[in-house]
Parts: C-alpha cells; structure tokens; sequence
C-alpha cells in the first residue's frame, strides 16, 4: 500500500461533470484532485459535439452566473450557434452552439490543468474507502491510496460500460476507451442501489463522402451570440450544418433488420432515453411517419468527421452502411465511425440529498450520468453544485441547495433527488413550472449573487453584473417617471412610431409596454439614453411581461412557503396512521426535507399532505407544551 497523496475533494472522473466539480471546488479553496481514466478524454464528447438547446441553454447560461466554466468553453471552441424558438416568448429562447470536439476538450484541460489547488491524474479508481458510512479515501488499480474529506463520483457511462454494435459486444467506455470494472462492487458494499441504463450515438460519416447539393444548408445566426455573460466575442467563423430526411426505403431496410438489432433482440440490457431514441425505436414507435429529420453536422475545424444527428443506432455496420446510403446526399456515404449503443451502470438518484450528498454515506457525492441523466448541460449543472456542497461540507459551511424557483439546475435536481427516473433523465422547459422567470436571458439577475457568496463568482464578473443590474434598475426607474402627454409633437411622435395617438398622459414605461414599440424607438424619440443590448432586451420584457411576471411570482412565493415549512428528520413515516401505504413507503425512502418537496414526490398525494401538516401542527403544540413545563 502506498500513500500517494491527501486531498479536501477528489472527483472521479473528468466529463462535463467532473471538471466542473473539480473546478468548482479548487476555486472555493479546497486542494482537489480530479482522476480520469485518460487524460486525453478531459471534456471529451462521445455524441454529438454541441452544447444548449431548449432548456439545456438554460443550464449553461445558470452554470456560467454562478461562476462554472462550460458557457466560457463553448465561447471559445463553437464552430456554429443558433438562438432557437425564437418565433415564441422569451422563455423558451434557447441557444445551442456546435463545438468543436477537440477544440473543446484542448480548451479544457488546459483550465483544469492550470487551475490553483487541482491536482489531475490518469488513474483508475478501483475502490471507495470509508469507515461506518463516511468516506475517507480512494484506492487506485496500481495500489496508489488518496486520503480525503469528500468524494464525488463523476463517472458518466464508464462504470460497468459494454459497447454494443450488432452482435458484437465487449466491455468499454464511449469511443474505445476502457471502462471501470470494479468500482460498481465498492459502491454495492455501500448498500448503494444501482441501475443499468443504455444510451447511444449515431456513425461518424466521411464529409467528403457527401453530396450536400442535395440537403438544405443551416447556416448560423448573423448575429454573433454568446452563453457567457463574461464572453466579448464579437465574431466568429461558421460552419454550416445540413438537413437531409430518410425515406420509405430507409425505414424499410430497418425493419426488415429488427432480428438483428440489440435493442430487440436481448443484448441490450440498460433502459435508453426517450427523448433521445435510437433510429430502431423511431421506426416502431412511430410507423405512421415516412420520414425524419437527419441534421449533417460538423465535428470540428479540421476534421472530415461528420455527426448523423437523428440516427443513433446499434444496428450491424453492414445495415448501417445500407440504411445510409438510401438518403439523399449520403448515396456514396464512408463510414468513419460506427454507430453504437453503450450499457452502463448508474445509481438510483433518490439516494441522494438535494446536495448530491449519499443519504446514507457521509461525504460522497454524485453526479452527472451516474445519476440517471442524459446530456452534456445536465452533467455540468450537477457536477457544480456537487463541487459547491463539497467544499462547503469541508469547510463545515451549510451547504447551496437551489430551488425549483431559482433555476432550471434547481429543477434537474428536485426531479432526481424527489422523483428519481426509471430512464435517461433530460431536461426540458416544460419541467419548469415558473418557466416564465426562469429565463435564459436573466440567468446572471437570479444566480450571480449566489454564486459571489459562496466564493465562486469572480471580482470581473460581479463588476459586470452589478453594471448591467444598475443599468436595468436605473432606465426602469426613468422609464417610470417621465409622462408624456398628447400634444401636437408627441402624437407626430407616435405616428412615426407606428403606434395609436394618445388620448391622455402616459408614462414611457407604458409607452414601451406596446406590442409594437421597442426601447429603440423610444431613445430615438424621446430624451432617454441609448442602452447596451443586454440591458435593453431586460426593460422591454420587464415592461412587457411585467402582469405575467408578478402573477408567477405569486406562485414561487405561495411554493416557498411550502418549502419553508420543514419536516423532522426524525419521523418515522410508517408509523403515521392516515397515510396511504404508497406515501409511507415513499416519505420513508425520500425523506423529504420540507412539506413542498413531499407534495412534489410520486405517490404523496394533498390528502397525505394535509396529514403531514396536521402531524406537525400538532408536534409544536406539544413541544410547546413541554417547553412550559
């Protein structure tokens, strides 16, 4: 046994989660050390090379207010972006951008390379230390022990990993790498539950293999945009994307090769995502359609390799190379990289607390795909606040829980901890129920003075943040105060403007809550300074939403006040006469911390809740009383 070091964290492998963890907790203070089965695999992306989209933007935007790193990255390394959804209302605005792999995972590892107080090593963990449920080490395959106060596993789908290709299948992780065969049995002797979920990844295809005159071209966005609020980037070479479609003959081809597919024929033993279905599943979930949608995307500036989206696949390489070439411009079409499905072990996420803390084992943490979720921004956004409540639970600080009003990583969260998830979990607007104030747009306004108490959020940032906060607060308050009345110049103002003439006096602020006016129009007409585009985009949908925004804040206020009330850690649930058997088992389990987060667990229905409450009303009365005496 050799003692090879003594860390406050060490994190468990080095995927989208993992490095923000680390980062995370270098950045709080702590000595930390991130171990990764290969360093060249730090932020590798084994699907598809992009970052955002509806919802998942959301993540990466509410990751870089809080100090994270991934919005930064993508900044760096985007080949292509676009602000999707943006016929609809500013909630469901979403930008997503196609990185380039490599570049991306270069950028990487240069930070946490280079980040105080990280140590990074190639080593394979084989075992989990600890003593009466509280962890104290690691043990690595060549023997190497490391010492520490908390641990968070980070393993994505490397533990247990078996790659499936037809009926070719061999134990490894994404891409060829090797898997972490042994680390699933320390976890057992934790009495941790585990799952077997699948996931999977379309054939990387030779870009000069391609007819593109035949697919639509998608370029990106004129208008250069950026995930992080500290990002300056003002221009940026694209690269376009290409929409092709299959076809009858393509689905043809599938279905007469279902007795070859392991998603059928038993060899696939994980649960794979619904939202993100193998091209297999589309053609017998959805046999009425006659086609799909494939987008041709690129995987980086200098490489050929090009990214199938639409058609992740475990078929035989032979039907792969058959159903291909059925579609328009992939007639001629080399494969480069064969599509494959990948079996991995992962946990049953209501273990945890909604730290990411193990209930039951002191000081491990978990996060990212281990947790039963799916996507690069899901990862990220539990790796930071596993990282957070690692290095406050060292510091012997309380530790970051973010609610589902707060965030859309307060929403990942509660689903995983209250909920849990019988398949790849992903997020989605529809998850949010104050989707309204949730915004991607205002992420920095909700989080960045969360993020500056816990140490992550840097002086440069703040500053920012506190310029473009004064600057909102300011125009509003002008906006507010200056009352412009019909008379013969304001109303030739108003026709300029496209908009009805005044009857009576209004103020500016109301001017701008007009459908067709924009702040724009109002400092070209009006004495009111021209404002940075961050800032304007924040008045106008303060002003314009401004009913909505106060009747959902109602709603956060009454579900905070349902989250306030706390449950005892004490009660023993099972003994609660009144409650259905199904909410005794459940409340048993989760072990919700407040009365909110019970009604919020599968199961626990108002009438269980109202007995929950009267139990507690009942409890104070009676340590009232106690306390008389």
């Amino acid at each position: 046994m050799f003692i090879a070091g003594e860390y406050d964290v060490i994190v468990i492998g080095s995927g989208h989660s993992g490095c923000e963890a680390a980062l995370a907790a270098a950045r709080m203070g702590c000595q930390t050390l991130l171990t990764t089965i290969n360093l060249d695999n730090i932020a590798f992306m084994p699907c598809n090379p992009s970052v955002g989209g509806p919802a998942k933007g959301h993540l990466v935007r509410e990751l870089d207010a809080l100090g994270g790193q991934m919005g930064l990255n993508a900044d760096k390394t985007s080949l292509q972006m676009r602000m999707l959804n943006t016929g609809k209302g500013p909630a469901v605005h979403a930008l997503r951008a196609q990185a380039d792999k490599d570049l991306y995972h270069i950028t990487m590892k240069e930070t946490v390379e280079n980040q105080p107080n990280l140590d990074v090593k190639q080593v394979l963990v084989e075992r989990i230390l600890s003593k009466d449920q509280k962890v104290y080490g690691i043990e690595v395959e060549t023997g190497e022990i490391y010492y520490t106060k908390s641990i968070i596993l980070a393993t994505g789908t490397y533990l247990g990993g078996k790659i499936i290709i037809g009926e070719l299948a061999y134990k490894g992780g994404p891409n060829g790498q090797r898997a972490a065969e042994n680390l699933t049995s320390s976890l057992k002797e934790l009495n941790i539950r585990i799952m077997r979920f699948k996931t999977g990844t379309p054939a990387r295809v030779d870009k000069r293999s391609l007819d593109f005159s035949k697919m639509i071209e998608q370029p990106g966005d004129e208008e250069v945009h950026n995930f992080s609020f500290l990002s300056e980037i003002t221009n940026r070479k694209q690269l376009p994307c290409w929409l092709t479609y299959t076809n009858e003959k393509t689905h043809e081809i599938i279905r007469n090769n279902l007795h070859r597919a392991p998603m059928y024929t038993g060899v696939v033993e994980g649960v794979g995502p619904r939202y993100c279905p193998s091209i297999e599943s589309k053609i017998v979930r959805f046999a009425d359609k006659n086609a799909h949608q494939l987008f041709i995307e690129p995987e980086g500036y200098h490489t050929n390799e090009m990214y199938v989206q639409g058609m992740s696949t475990s078929l035989p390489i032979d039907v792969q190379y058959e159903f291909l070439r059925t579609i328009a411009g992939m007639e001629n079409v080399k494969i480069m990289r064969p599509g494959y499905a990948i079996d991995y072990d992962c946990i049953d996420s209501t273990q945890l607390k909604p730290t990411l803390e193990f209930k039951m084992v002191q000081g491990l943490f978990s996060a990212g795909q281990i947790n039963g979720t799916s996507g690069y921004e899901e990862a990220a956004a539990q790796g930071l606040v596993a990282g957070i409540n690692a290095a406050l639970l060292v510091k012997g600080q309380e530790p970051l829980i973010l609610s589902r009003s707060d965030g859309y990583i307060g929403v990942l969260i509660d689903d995983l901890v209250t909920k849990g998830t019988n398949e790849p979990y992903r997020i989605m607007t529809s998850r949010a129920e104050f989707r309204l104030i949730l915004r991607q747009d205002n992420a920095d306004l909700r989080l960045t003075e969360i993020g500056r108490k816990i140490g992550l959020v840097t002086d440069e940032r703040y500053d920012k943040f506190v310029c473009k906060r004064d600057s909102i607060e300011e125009s509003l308050k002008l906006l507010r105060s200056v009352m412009i009345t019909p008379t013969p110049e304001i109303q030739a103002k108003m026709q300029a403007m496209g908009t009805v003439e005044l009857r009576t006096g209004i103020m500016l602020y109301d001017l701008l809550r007009r459908t067709e006016i924009n702040y724009s129009m109002i400092s070209e007409h009006f004495d009111v300074p021209i404002l940075d585009s961050a800032v304007q985009q924040q008045v106008e949908i303060s002003a314009k939403y401004e009913g909505y925004i106060n009747k959902q804040l109602e709603q956060v206020e009454r579900a905070a006040r349902l989250d306030e009330k706390l449950l005892p850690e004490d009660i023993d649930y099972m003994l609660l006469s009144g409650l259905a058997v199904e909410a005794r088992e459940k409340l048993n389990e989760i072990r919700p911390l407040s009365i909110g987060q019970a009604g919020r667990i599968s199961g626990v229905s108002p009438a269980d809740i109202s007995i929950l409450l009267i139990y507690m009303e009942q409890r104070r009365r009676r340590d009232e009383a106690i306390d008389l005496s």
